[in-house]
């Protein structure tokens, strides 16, 4: 088996949750599986992390935070994503390149088809088998973000998250076979349900027999 699955959206969306939620999940099964985020999942990646989104000393314009986030990808994807698909696991990734093409070529108004090659290159072709697409209006996921916690993106107008949204949905809609949307506005335990109906049809796919894992 090899699986790769991300999950997408904007501020306060709930994909660090719900990434978690599907992981244990998984590991309930003994169906082996690995939870990573980017930026992060490395030593450096996680330097990275901390540079783009909580860095108060610098300003980082859009080219290099474009570099930066595919620097970061490009140690994950070869020191992580790629040994344990190889293993047979399968990965849960929260945020990834549909992530960089949302807030840096949407939002911040870089060329797409730029973002695009460089995400590419730092991929290095690794692409999901399913990205979860955890949708909020910005208003409602940012009012879930803690107060005083804000990081540079959580800090951007209002104007910038709404195009961000529109750039996923905007993905989504190109790519309907990989995307699932879900309305994150909707009780914990539904969008819980709906992502695990999606994860346990694809399971039997590929010939996982869920049941006699339960």
């Amino acid at each position: 088996m090899n699986l790769f699955i991300t999950f997408e959206g904007g501020e306060g969306s709930g994909k660090s949750i719900h990434s978690r939620k599907l992981h244990r999940k998984l590991a309930g099964l003994s169906i082996p599986s690995i939870l990573i985020r980017e930026p992060g999942g490395t030593p450096l990646g996680d330097r990275v992390r901390h540079l783009l989104k909580q860095s108060r000393q610098i300003s980082i314009s859009p080219i290099p935070e474009l570099m930066l986030f595919n620097a970061s990808r490009s140690q994950l994807v070869k020191d992580v994503i790629q040994p344990n698909l190889k293993e047979g696991k399968i990965v849960i990734c929260d945020r990834y390149t549909d992530s960089t093409i949302a807030y840096q070529s949407y939002g911040r108004g870089l060329d797409i088809k730029i973002v695009k090659i460089i995400n590419q290159i730092g991929s290095q072709g690794v692409a999901p088998n399913l990205t979860f697409l955890l949708d909020v209006p910005p208003e409602i996921g940012l009012s879930r973000k803690k107060s005083g916690a804000n990081d540079r993106f959580e800090k951007e107008n209002i104007i910038f998250h709404r195009k961000v949204r529109a750039g996923f949905h905007q993905m989504a809609a190109e790519e309907p076979l990989r995307w699932f949307v879900i309305d994150s506005t909707l009780p914990l335990r539904e969008v819980r349900n709906r992502i695990w109906g999606k994860v346990s049809q694809l399971l039997a796919s590929y010939s996982i027999d869920i049941k006699n894992r339960a």
